[in-house]
């Protein structure tokens, strides 16, 4: 016969972190003297115990051990009801077991943390921080925020206004703080608030609430810091002084530096003679021009006098081509003699830009090496009559102007310098 096995009580309330005890009666129902061990099975199996853990009885002999609850004070622990069975297994006869039922009530608790990360904020107007909330309870809670500051200077906003939580679970909600206007200049103004958690009432039940607050700071600093408008006075008063007194100052210093060093030179016979006399001009005889030698040659071929003439070749070429621009070709008679090429890359484009006077080339030069480029000569270049100045530009990439914008193609100017005079006859 199976033994007879009964639970004193069909439920037992417990509190977490507390200790509750019912009772469970055994009768030996056989014709042996038979010893019983006790296995808990469900989940409060991890916190219930047996004492004894075995029951030895006679034949026909009842017998009672105690079954000892001691559910811990944690959030794996849920309120409300729990099915409790134990079994009552034989040792001399393993395959009678026996297996009563009965029900525990766990009663629910409140507890919770929450913190505020940073607690102190420095920024110019708002300010941002993290609440961190934590549901340490066995129930499900609501936890409302609420967050005021004594002078009523600050707003705050949440990204969540009432987060549910399990038993166990975390939350991190997102606060900031702002305040109603800018500080100009000046120190930095503390602005404190506080921070109050509660469990919502309508989920404690008879417990007492006990919120939690939480103290933080709004640390707002000024756009113009004192040390700021006392650099920028010193600044104004350098710029003064040097308007006033410091260009002078600098100015005579140099000059009294340049006139030591041509005392110094002369003392040491390395200062330069000054330039003669400026001469007066020769007669020019009946029938010859200034500057014509006997027989009506210019000195070194070229004709006298002559006309200064600069003109500005401008060439355009899209990305990836290559074009050319000319510049006005001689008059029949005459020869334009070059002395100057002033070179303008103003965008900084990326290519190669070529010179040429008629049928010579005078430089090839890569663009990106430049900006601007002049190139002089003491025997100016001859470009005879009907002869041309011609630029060629090969565009590799356009660069970019002082718009800020790239630009859509190359642009280079090349303005050239020289005197247009009459060919030797």
């Amino acid at each position: 016969m199976t033994p007879y096995a009964e639970l004193d009580s069909p439920r037992v309330e417990v509190s977490p972190g507390g200790e509750a005890t019912t009772t469970l009666s055994v009768r030996n129902n056989t014709d042996i003297v038979e010893a019983y061990e006790f296995e808990v099975v469900g989940e409060c199996a991890d916190w219930v115990t047996v004492e004894p853990a075995r029951l030895p009885l006679y034949p026909g002999a009842q017998g009672a051990v105690t079954l000892v609850l001691r559910p811990p004070l944690s959030a794996s622990v849920r309120a409300g009801e729990v099915p409790l069975a134990v079994r009552v297994v034989p040792v001399e006869q393993p395959g009678m077991v026996v297996v009563p039922e009965t029900t525990v009530v766990i009663a629910p608790f409140h507890r919770y943390r929450a913190s505020l990360s940073p607690q102190r904020r420095r920024a110019w107007r708002s300010g941002r921080f993290q609440v961190n909330l934590h549901n340490q309870g066995n129930t499900p809670v609501a936890m409302p925020l609420v967050a005021t500051d004594p002078a009523e200077d600050l707003r705050f906003t949440f990204d969540e206004e009432r987060p549910e939580l399990e038993p166990g679970e975390r939350a991190e909600l997102r606060l900031r703080a702002r305040a109603s206007g800018l500080l100009w200049f000046g120190k930095p103004v503390s602005r404190p608030f506080q921070l109050t958690a509660a469990v919502d009432a309508g989920t404690t039940g008879d417990q007492p609430l006990v919120p939690e607050e939480l103290d933080g700071e709004l640390v707002q600093l000024p756009l113009l810091p004192r040390w700021l408008l006392a650099l920028l006075a010193l600044l104004l008063a350098l710029v003064l002084f040097w308007l006033t007194l410091g260009r002078k100052a600098v100015e005579t210093a140099a000059r009294e530096a340049a006139e030591q060093k041509t005392i110094e030179l002369a003392r040491e016979g390395k200062l330069l003679a000054p330039p003669p006399p400026e001469q007066p001009e020769p007669q020019v005889p009946p029938g010859e021009q200034p500057g014509e030698t006997p027989g009506g040659q210019p000195p070194g071929g070229q004709s006298a006098g002559g006309q200064q003439v600069s003109q500005t070749v401008e060439v355009r070429t899209g990305s990836g081509r290559t074009n050319n621009g000319t510049s006005e070709s001689v008059p029949e008679g005459k020869i334009f003699y070059v002395t100057d090429l002033v070179m303008a890359n103003y965008q900084g484009d990326e290519g190669l830009l070529t010179i040429e006077l008629g049928d010579r080339t005078i430089t090839t030069i890569a663009l990106e090496t430049f900006r601007n480029q002049d190139l002089h000569w003491v025997t100016p270049l001859e470009v005879s009559s009907e002869e041309v100045v011609t630029v060629t530009v090969r565009c590799s990439r356009p660069g970019t102007p002082p718009s800020g914008r790239q630009a859509d193609r190359c642009v280079e100017l090349v303005n050239v310098s020289g005197v247009l005079r009459d060919a030797p006859r």
